[in-house]
């Protein structure tokens, strides 16, 4: 039998098993490289309003080479549900929320794949670039801003370039009158010092992280002039608390209320006993027309024992 058909098929075997090894060791790169991609967006879309990766702390901390630093599952649960992880006392969860003034990180209620395509985003640690508006905002030449500019943009006294609502909609912050502003989201009074200086409020405004915002301001985004303005507004030593002379403008203008309410209230009764059930009960009926408030008795015919009765005493 001649052997080199043998030969030729066994190189050919080992030829193929080594191709399909090698393309089936490719194909973890191939799988990490498209989630990196996935997660890259995910992260963009999610987490860049309160992180970087490698371009320091903003609300959050910078993410580079946190995958190190903290194992898989932790990140895992960490990304997934920080609220559980809170509620239950994780130690480092705990730490740092404490390192970061205690703001909580949101639960943002990502699916297990898109948390597993973060995590492998930040195990490269940010390769790759970050086209995050939020991320861009926090590396970008910090761009001065006008406080007082700012106070009309917030109240809108002045309208945003892109037609967006005015914050006080929302939001109250002391230096905008005792009134304040509105009460559907937090009030901004310290919220520079809260989310640790100017620059991470800055990015947390561009990023638009939660729905609310991103429903309103991902079509009408604030300019980088506008998110300044707003930002030093916020940062003036008048905002960063309300002062004792608001609160007691606001105690007398709510006792200002109360006594007009109390007055109208006063009126609104006295008219009541004076024409409303007490008056019939009281008049004297008499065989007239003219009704219960001025002496008679309800029109219409009466009982001949009434007539007689009121008759004489009106003789």
């Amino acid at each position: 039998m001649n052997k080199k058909p043998l030969v030729s098929l066994r190189r050919l075997s080992v030829f193929s098993l080594s191709t399909i090894a090698a393309i089936w060791a490719a194909l973890p790169g191939v799988a990490n490289a498209a989630d990196a991609a996935a997660g890259q967006q995910v992260f963009q879309n999610n987490c860049a309003a309160c992180h970087t990766v490698g371009k320091g702390a903003l609300v959050g901390p910078d993410l580079k080479g946190v995958t190190t630093r903290r194992p898989h599952e932790w990140l895992e649960q960490w990304i997934s549900a920080p609220d559980a992880m809170l509620a239950k006392k994780d130690p480092y969860a705990t730490n740092l929320l404490h390192q970061f003034h205690d703001v909580e990180m949101p639960n943002l209620g990502l699916s297990a794949a898109d948390v597993d395509a973060v995590i492998a985003y930040l195990a490269t640690g940010g390769a790759g670039g970050s086209a995050a508006s939020a991320t861009e905002a926090a590396s970008a030449p910090a761009v001065l801003g006008n406080a007082e500019a700012g106070k009309e943009l917030f109240t809108g006294v002045k309208r945003y370039a892109n037609g967006g609502p005015p914050c006080m909609a929302c939001h109250s912050a002391g230096g905008i009158g005792s009134l304040g502003g509105g009460q559907l989201a937090p009030d901004l009074t310290s919220v520079v010092s809260r989310f640790g200086g100017a620059s991470a409020v800055d990015a947390f405004v561009a990023g638009t992280p939660t729905p609310t915002m991103k429903a309103v301001w991902s079509k009408q985004p604030l300019t980088p002039q506008e998110r300044a303005n707003v930002v030093a507004f916020l940062s003036q030593a008048a905002v960063t608390e309300r002062p004792a002379a608001a609160i007691w403008q606001l105690g007398g203008l709510a006792a200002l209320g109360a006594v007009i309410l109390l007055v109208i209230a006063a009126i609104r009764w006295q008219n009541r006993l004076r024409f409303g059930v007490r008056r019939p009960m009281m008049a004297k009926p008499t065989t007239g027309h003219s009704g219960p408030y001025h002496g008679g008795w309800f029109p219409g015919p009466h009982h001949p024992g009434w007539k007689a009765r009121y008759s004489k005493d009106r003789r």
